[in-house]
């Protein structure tokens, strides 16, 4: 299986910056313009990179490891990556707020996978984890280009600065994850999925770091990044209530669906990626609650096999996927809640499970 190295993964959705890119604003419109443009750069050159013989294929780590390798560069407003060393694994803390940030994200993504399912790192093998900081200027994104972490600043007033949520830490982790596991296409059902998983995982990582059960749990993504100039909006995303996270007059309202009844049929995004995601976000959140206590402990053990079995296909549609959670589940924990969790939760959102 190759992994997938040439896709950037962006936590911002395209249709949300598109939107800010048409605002009758100067200021908002510039900055999502700006961001919009600097993303089509990045992801071009992630293309070629991946399809030049030398770099082909995903770099990977040492040795397996209990402990993280964090090194965490300053891009300093400028879009050459990585940029300078500022903090490496170990070092004491710095002035820089969001460097620290930024190394303290990490951390807390490696431990959720080393701590709850047994894994070093996110390739399994002790891949270093690496970040750059303050990319460019007003810079309303953070992305995963398939070797390292990227976070922008912000632009103060739509977005603030990227590495404020952890969990937008952990999802763009964990596309590297599904990278180098089940390496879901990224486009239509397969690519929701692709985006759910991030979601999934990266909202573990805030529940794991917090101590946080399902029922504590905000079940946001990106709570905290939205700027002042938001006037109705929590999050990007709700796995809770997908469709709520923000209805304002600037963003837009929340596109996403919680069931298969309002499944976006589009070419935008990868085929709706970022809109879709709602659908098994959803089934997720119903598997969690449904099942109580830590998320991590039966529900994300259930993902997290399907995310590693080595039978998902690439191309894996909702179905397929649901199919492949409730064999977990009977795999895993047998006939009891756990299965009944999943079957409930996938006919909740209108996904077979057979």
């Amino acid at each position: 299986m190759t992994p997938h190295t040439s896709v950037f993964c962006s936590i911002v959705p395209p249709h949300v910056l598109e939107r800010l890119a048409e605002s009758d604003n100067p200021a908002y419109a510039e900055a999502a313009r700006r961001t919009l443009t600097v993303d089509a750069t990045q992801r071009t050159e992630r293309r070629l990179r991946a399809e030049a013989p030398e770099v082909r294929g995903a770099r990977a780590g040492g040795e397996a490891s209990d402990k993280p390798r964090r090194t965490i560069y300053d891009a300093r407003n400028g879009t050459s990556l990585p940029g300078r060393e500022v903090r490496a694994e170990g070092a004491a803390a710095v002035q820089d707020i969001t460097v620290n940030r930024a190394y303290a994200g990490l951390g807390a993504t490696f431990e959720l996978f080393s701590q709850a399912f047994g894994r070093s790192s996110i390739d399994g093998a002790g891949m270093p984890l690496l970040a750059s900081v303050h990319f460019d200027e007003k810079y309303d994104n953070a992305f995963w280009n398939g070797e390292q972490m990227v976070f922008g600043d912000g632009d103060g007033e739509l977005f603030l600065d990227f590495t404020i949520p952890v969990d937008v830490m952990g999802h763009e982790l964990t596309h590297g994850f599904t990278q180098y596991t089940a390496n879901l296409a990224y486009f239509g059902q397969s690519g929701a999925l692709n985006e759910s998983v991030s979601d999934v995982f990266g909202s573990l990582v805030k529940q794991h770091a917090l101590g946080q059960t399902a029922d504590a749990a905000d079940w946001l993504i990106g709570e905290g990044l939205l700027g002042p100039a938001i006037d109705r909006g929590v999050a990007l995303r709700s796995m809770k209530a997908p469709g709520t996270a923000y209805d304002d007059d600037v963003l837009g309202k929340d596109p996403q669906p919680a069931t298969m009844d309002g499944y976006v049929r589009t070419s935008s995004d990868n085929g709706g990626v970022h809109i879709n995601s709602g659908i098994p976000n959803h089934a997720f959140y119903q598997v969690a609650r449904e099942l109580g206590g830590y998320a991590w402990e039966r529900a994300g053990k259930i993902w997290y096999d399907v995310m590693t079995g080595g039978t998902l296909a690439e191309e894996a549609r909702f179905s397929e996927f649901a199919r492949a959670t409730a064999a977990s589940a009977r795999k895993l924990f047998g006939e009891g809640e756990e299965l009944q969790a999943v079957l409930k939760a996938w006919s909740l959102v209108g996904v077979p499970t057979s």
